[in-house]
């Protein structure tokens, strides 16, 4: 494994770190939830940094449905944090309050709820083309799974995406991304474990089906 992909992994479990953290508002308050918005901003453009080989071979090569379905949620995960970024160095009060800049505070609001919810949904969806790779990478070298471990392990992960999908609904997270709602409800009561429980469930049945779509996409491109 070369230095560079060794870092490469540690900036994407870094981010994936920091994209639970961020969840956590209403325990780690303002000024630390500035600051981890901030650590991920930063380690969003090293990850593109390090991954400018793909940007540079977009005009290049086949345009095959796996592709193009990786390349929309990349389009869509970087409109997302866009999204946070001018929102919340509008809304910033401590990190970039020296800046002083000035803009509707309605719009950015509503403006980083719905890139807050949405970029959530996105990078879980983006975890999830990479599954196979990182799945590959616990796996010894030259060695199959069974065809029981592939079912078992399916279907736990079958599992968990049904139980985070219903968490999804029943937190209210489509009002949040559809601007329903202008205000987020936080349990300030809920205790730590039980919602980032909920939130890595979430995570992972995002994760679960955009895994399954590229392997079928992969899988038709194969026959084809």
């Amino acid at each position: 494994m070369t230095r560079t992909t060794v870092i490469k992994i540690i900036v994407d479990i870094l981010m994936t770190i920091l994209l639970l953290l961020l969840r956590g508002y209403h325990y780690f308050g303002d000024y630390l939830h500035e600051w981890f918005g901030a650590a991920m901003f930063l380690l969003f453009i090293i990850h593109h940094v390090l991954n400018i080989q793909w940007h540079k071979n977009l005009p290049k090569g086949k345009y095959t449905p796996e592709r193009m379905f990786r390349l929309i949620i990349n389009i869509l995960l970087f409109a997302a944090m866009i999204g946070l970024m001018v929102s919340g160095i509008l809304m910033s009060r401590h990190v970039f309050a020296f800046l002083g800049i000035e803009g509707s505070m309605s719009f950015a609001r509503q403006l980083h709820m719905a890139s807050n919810y949405w970029g959530f949904v996105i990078m879980s969806l983006h975890i999830g083309l990479h599954w196979r790779m990182i799945m590959n990478m616990f796996r010894k070298k030259g060695s199959k799974p069974s065809t029981g471990t592939t079912i078992v392990k399916y279907i736990i992960g079958a599992g968990i995406a049904i139980y985070g999908l219903y968490v999804f609904f029943q937190r209210r997270l489509l009002d949040y991304m559809l601007l329903r709602t202008m205000f987020v409800f936080l349990d300030f009561g809920e205790p730590m474990v039980s919602f980032y429980i909920d939130y890595l469930a979430m995570m992972g049945c995002f994760i679960f089906i955009s895994s399954q779509i590229s392997l079928l996409l992969s899988k038709c491109r194969k026959k084809s």
